[in-house]
């Protein structure tokens, strides 16, 4: 029986699983955007939230513990330096998992992950653009024509 075995184990042993996560998130923190399984993205997404919320504030412990699961120097220190700034009052929801179907070789649901404040495209606010309304082409054309028509006549009558 599988009482209280929630994670998804992804088909490796656990140090296996342990490399890839810490692989994984060390892309992510890096390039911000990956694209991975959609397995992979949904367990890196728990794995690497509370490696940022403890990112918040840095001192030399939260340092060590970020170190001990990615084991890699560059991206703590980028974690710390950059990230941490950008994602200071949020209070969670760090990453954002997006589908993008399957893959061609053997139909595994493929998605991307990436963190949330790093998205221009997403961060962006709707313009008033959807605020105006339809208008078929011959009304504005008609709307133009009656100014130029007015003109026309008072010059007539002078």
């Amino acid at each position: 029986m599988r009482h209280n075995k929630k994670f998804n184990h992804l088909g490796r042993t656990a140090p296996h699983r342990a490399a890839l996560l810490s692989n994984l998130a060390i892309a992510l923190i890096e390039h911000k955007r990956i694209t991975t399984t959609l397995a992979k993205a949904k367990a890196l997404k728990k794995f690497v939230e509370p490696l940022i919320t403890r990112c918040k504030e840095d001192t030399t412990n939260s340092r060590r513990v970020v170190f001990r699961y990615l084991q890699n120097k560059e991206a703590v220190t980028e974690l710390f330096k950059n990230i941490s700034v950008k994602v200071g009052d949020r209070p969670g929801g760090y990453t954002r998992v997006i589908k993008l179907g399957t893959r061609q070789g053997d139909a595994a649901e493929m998605a991307f992950i990436e963190l949330v404040d790093f998205d221009e495209n997403m961060a962006k606010t709707p313009k008033a653009e959807a605020k105006k309304t339809r208008r078929s082409r011959r009304s504005t054309k008609k709307v133009e024509d009656a100014p130029v028509a007015d003109a026309a006549e008072e010059a007539k009558a002078e």
